[in-house]
This record gives structure tokens, sequence and C-alpha cells, in this order.
């Protein structure tokens, strides 16, 4: 069965040894720098890159942030976006990388500082390791 990179750019980690040769674009395995386009939700971003012809999604590592249609979801969006939408950004991969929705899992880093430390130091999102079910219903 053959690899769909249209809906799942990344390779996970196990996946690199089957795929790697057919995947039609670089998979990314280090650290890198980008623009971001799109803030989807309070913990997933779009960048685009020099080496990628493409806009590709990036979810921020060691956070959870509530989605749009739970309290709070729209006002945590929205202050990730007056952060960062626009901004070139370092995207740190975590050793992970790829996480189970296909996105890359990284901490994203703009001049100098964590976004999922400082959205949960806001209030706009909660360490990963914190997060509940019902948290934000």
């Amino acid at each position: 069965m053959a690899h769909d990179f249209k809906r799942f750019p990344e390779l996970t980690n196990s996946q690199m040894d089957l795929y790697y040769f057919d995947s039609p674009h670089k998979q990314i395995t280090e650290d890198f720098r980008a623009k971001v386009v799109k803030v989807t939700d309070g913990d997933t971003i779009r960048v685009k890159s020099n080496f990628r012809d493409f806009t590709f999604p990036i979810r921020l590592s060691d956070l959870a942030a509530p989605e749009l249609d739970e309290r709070g979801g729209v006002e945590s969006r929205s202050w990730l976006e007056s952060q960062i939408m626009g901004e070139e950004v370092d995207v740190v991969l975590t050793p992970q990388r790829v996480e189970k929705w296909g996105r890359l899992l990284a901490d994203v880093v703009f001049l100098g500082m964590s976004m999922s430390r400082l959205s949960a130091d806001t209030g706009h999102g909660i360490p990963w390791e914190q997060r509940q079910e019902d948290v934000w219903a």
C-alpha cells in the first residue's frame, strides 16, 4: 500500500524506512525557519519554507489548547495569530517529529520565546501533560 503524500506529507519515524525514497519532497528531519501563513487554532499553524513549494502544518509541542468550538478556542487562536501571524519562526522538532494526524510536532520559537510555554503562561492553553477531556467544556 502506498503512502498518501497529498494528505500526509510527513512520514512518521517508523514510516521513514518504508517510504522515504518514494516521497515527492524532502522529509523534514532537522530544525528550520519558516514564515507563519495561517493560524488554524490555538496549537496548530501552517508555515511556508524555502525548501518546499507548499505550506504545511505544525502542531505546537507540549501544549493543549481548546478547539475552536470549545470555550476559549477562538480567543486562543486569536492570541496566537496576534503573536506570530506573518512572522518568521524557528521550528524545533521533537524526537517524535510527527504526531498522529501527520503534522510536524515542534516547539515554535519567536524572538527567543516558546509559543507553547507563552500560551500556557498567558492562559490560552495548558501544558500537554495537564490536559483533561472536559477542561474547556
